[in-house]
Formats: structure tokens, sequence, C-alpha cells
């Protein structure tokens, strides 16, 4: 599925300040080599359903075990591990017996110990593997991770891999043992150790996929294969607030394009990116924010949130917005399906312009019936024209104001809102009491 930069910034499923963003959220890798397969994945949403699917199973068979999952295998020990197969060590004496083994650690002291040290994670490593080959080993798992199930098994198919599957985990090893395993794993095992390092990160991947479905109780959407796009989902809400509430929400070529109007605060943002968001997850293969949710697959989501202007350029906001819908307009005109996405359009300019130009905009997108749109607006005056158009369906943030005080339910309904609380803002910060006593 494509998505650019804009839409991923806008939907804050990356952030510069890491903490605020979607993948932060959902990151429960434990190794830096996991985190790195997480962000390819989240980097490159799937375009099959059949990669999704096989995904979602992958997850459900993980989503089951996570509580089993092996712990002795962490970031820590893979780099202790990467670092002890990619240094020149002193060559160990090939026969370990006694008198090798002690003259190998008097002689060659410092590697000696960098051995001994690494064969505790080493074998942290491999009884957290070997384990993990067992508790996923399900005979209806997916093709995708059968096959590197199937790797593993091959790669630790050692009489040095069954002996220390038997060792008690921390107990000390010997000289003699120190340079036996330590010789096997720098040299004879090297390879086969980083090729199952890679299938680990892997699974650390999933594994993070899967945690943050079991953390947040996510829910895994159904997604169908049909011409044209829809969604239907039920209690839908945005995945970074602490206390969301929910929505439900039904889109299809019948009512393709939803007006959304409402003041400022009451939700409209939040729910363009709660649906943008939910709409990206189902394309990773990963469980979504909602109680339940269907919907088709799609090519790519565009958003038109968060412009800014360009100093630099000598660009205006509104000259960015244009430039924006332009670019919309241009790659959504190719009869894929496409879910586009904008807030509060054409801000940037008078209110006058701005009804011309949003109106012209509307009635040139709805043409397009293989894409889904949500735009919210603060003019609502324009909606009485766009009534006239069978596709187009109206919803609302309401606002109520008790003692000049705003309280926002934050519950979507059908129609148009002309509320105008901005003086009141402006009044309830004490602002107008500030301006009259200047």
């Amino acid at each position: 599925m494509q998505i650019d930069a804009t839409s991923y910034n806008d939907l804050s499923i990356f952030h510069t300040e890491e903490e605020f963003s979607v993948f932060h959220k959902l990151n429960f890798t434990r190794t830096a080599a996991g985190k790195e397969w997480l962000i390819r994945y989240f980097r490159e949403p799937f375009d099959k359903l059949d990669q999704i699917h096989s995904t979602q199973q992958i997850l459900k068979v993980i989503h089951r075990k996570v509580t089993d999952w092996p712990e002795t295998i962490t970031n820590g020990t893979l780099l202790v591990m990467e670092k002890f197969l990619d240094y020149n060590l002193d060559p160990l004496p090939e026969t370990a017996d006694n008198m090798n083994s002690y003259l190998y650690r008097l002689l060659h002291s410092p590697d000696f110990s960098l051995a001994r040290y690494s064969l505790t994670h080493l074998h942290e490593f491999v009884l957290g593997f070997q384990k993990l080959v067992v508790i996923l080993d399900e005979p209806d798992a997916p093709a995708r991770l059968q096959t590197l199930l199937s790797q593993a098994r091959i790669l630790l198919q050692h009489p040095q891999l069954d002996e220390l599957g038997k060792r008690p985990l921390k107990k000390p090893f010997t000289v003699r043992e120190t340079v036996y395993y330590g010789r096997f794993f720098h040299d004879k095992f090297r390879s086969s150790a980083i090729q199952l390092i890679q299938i680990y990160s892997q699974f650390d991947a999933w594994y993070s996929m899967a945690m943050a479905v079991h953390t947040y109780n996510l829910h895994f959407p159904e997604m169908v294969e049909e011409p044209d796009p829809f969604i239907e989902a039920k209690g839908l809400y945005h995945i970074l607030l602490a206390n969301p509430v929910s929505y439900d929400l039904e889109m299809s070529p019948r009512t393709n394009f939803i007006f959304l109007t409402g003041a400022n605060m009451a939700g409209k943002s939040t729910f363009i990116k709660s649906v943008g968001l939910s709409v990206f997850l189902a394309h990773m293969g990963m469980g979504v924010p909602a109680a339940s949710m269907r919907l088709t697959l799609f090519d790519g989501i565009l958003s038109n949130i968060n412009v800014v202007d360009n100093i630099v350029k000598g660009e205006s906001y509104f000259y960015n917005e244009v430039q924006r819908i332009k670019n919309t307009v241009q790659k959504i005109n190719d009869n894929r399906r496409w879910l586009v996405l904008i807030d509060e359009i054409f801000k940037g300019t008078n209110i006058q312009d701005a009804m011309k130009c949003s109106t012209t905009v509307i009635k040139g997108l709805i043409k397009i019936n293989r894409a889904l749109f949500i735009l919210s607006t603060h003019l609502y005056e324009i909606g009485e024209e766009l009534k006239a158009y069978p596709n187009i369906c109206f919803k609302y943030f309401e606002t109520h104001i008790s003692e000049d005080q705003l309280e926002f339910s934050y519950q979507l309904k059908d129609g148009i809102s002309n509320d105008r609380l901005g003086y009141l803002i402006l009044k309830r910060e004490k602002v107008v009491e500030l301006l009259e006593n200047l």
C-alpha cells in the first residue's frame, strides 16, 4: 500500500520525538535488529491480501504464546554474540584436552576471557531458540513461519547444541569446556549463528506486533476481496489516546464522502487520524483499535492534515495547500482504491476564497467513486449546496455550552454543525479580559 512521507507525518506513525509516535507505542521488540525489522514492516505495508492474511495468522500463533516467549534472548545477548563471532580470536586448539586448554588460558588470557564470557550468552541464545522452535511449532502455522522454523531446526542440529540444551543455564563453563565450545561457536557454527540471529530478528518484530495486540486488546480486522472500497468499523478509536471515545463508521461507494463539521477541539482531527491509522495497521496485518472492522484492500492513503508554509522557498501556507490538493488529485485519478483524509481544507486564505475553493474541490473529488474521502471543515455554509449529491454523508461533532464552559461529547452525529465557538474560547481563556485591561 502506498503512503507518502506527508501522510506518515500527518498520522504520527513516525515522529521526530519518538515517544509521540504510533511506532513507539507499538514497539515491544527486545533487540535492535528486531526493531529494524519492525521499522521495515511499518515502512512497507502490504498491497496483497495473501500477505496480510499470512501475517495475521503468524501474529495469532505468536499471540497465543506471548507469555511463554523465552526471556533469555535479549539485545545484550545478540550484541555479545555478534562481537564474539566477528572478533579476530587467537586460534583455539583443535583438541580441547586439559593441557591444551590450560595452555590457551595461560598464553591467550584476554581471548580466553572473552570466549568464557561470550559462552554464557551463546548458551542463553541456544536455549531460548530451542524453546522458541517448540512453542511456535503448530501444524496449521502459516507457510512463512513454518519455513523459518524449518531453517532454524536445521541450523540447530549439532551434537554440541544438544549438549548445551541439557546443561543448566547458569552453570559456569570449565577451562576445557570454554575452549571446546568456544572453538565450536567461533569457527564451526559462526555462519549458522548469524543466520539464527537474522531469523530471530524477524520473530522479534512479529512478537512486538503480537504483544501490542495483547497489551492494547486490539482486534484483527476482516480483510475482504471486493472491487470497490469500503470500511465498516464498530468501536473505532485513536490508539495514542489514554481515554479515547470510540466511533462507528460505514463508508462505501454509495456514501464514499464524509463531510465533517464541528467546533475546534470537538474531535474532527482525532476521528480522521483514527480512521487512517486503523486502515494503515490493517494493511500491516496488525490488530486495529476497534471492536470490529471489515474493509477492502486499499492501494494507498493520502492525507492533507498538517500543511505548513515554506519560508525558504517563499511558499505560503495556502500555496502548499493547493499543491497538496493538486498532488492528491493527480494520484487518485487512476481508478485505484484510495483513502483520502483532508482536515480543515483551505484555512490559509480568506473565508470567501476558502468557500469557493472548497466547493470546487469537493465537487471534483466526488466524481471519483473508487476512493473514500473524509473532509473536515469549519465552512458549514457550503454544506447546503452539497446536499444535492447522494454519495456525500454529513457528520458532525456536537458541543454544549454550560455557563460559558465548553462540553465536548466527542460523539459522531448525522448532520452539519454551525457552532462558532472561537470567541467563547478566547473569552474563557481570559484573553478578552487581558485585552480590555491593556
